[in-house]
């Protein structure tokens, strides 16, 4: 596998910039592979935070005071 890799390091190098840019959107777009597991996790968080929300549990910040805080506005 170390060989393997030697040669693909040594190819991508020689890859323009655009080219090394499609291969990483290649790479990216085969590891964004859907995890039931995460999503799972991902639905109880929120479901939680909603429930939070709704009971009044959580501090909430209105969008213009977000706006005034990061953007200046």
């Amino acid at each position: 596998m170390a060989k393997k890799m030697e040669k693909l390091t040594q190819e991508i190098h020689e890859l323009t910039d655009i080219e090394k840019l499609r291969l990483v959107d290649v790479i990216l777009k085969d590891l964004d592979k859907p995890d039931p597991e995460i999503d799972r996790v991902w639905a109880a968080e929120a479901r939680k935070r909603w429930s939070a929300y709704k009971a009044g549990r959580v501090a909430t910040v209105s969008y213009k005071s977000v706006m005034a805080k990061h953007c200046g506005l």
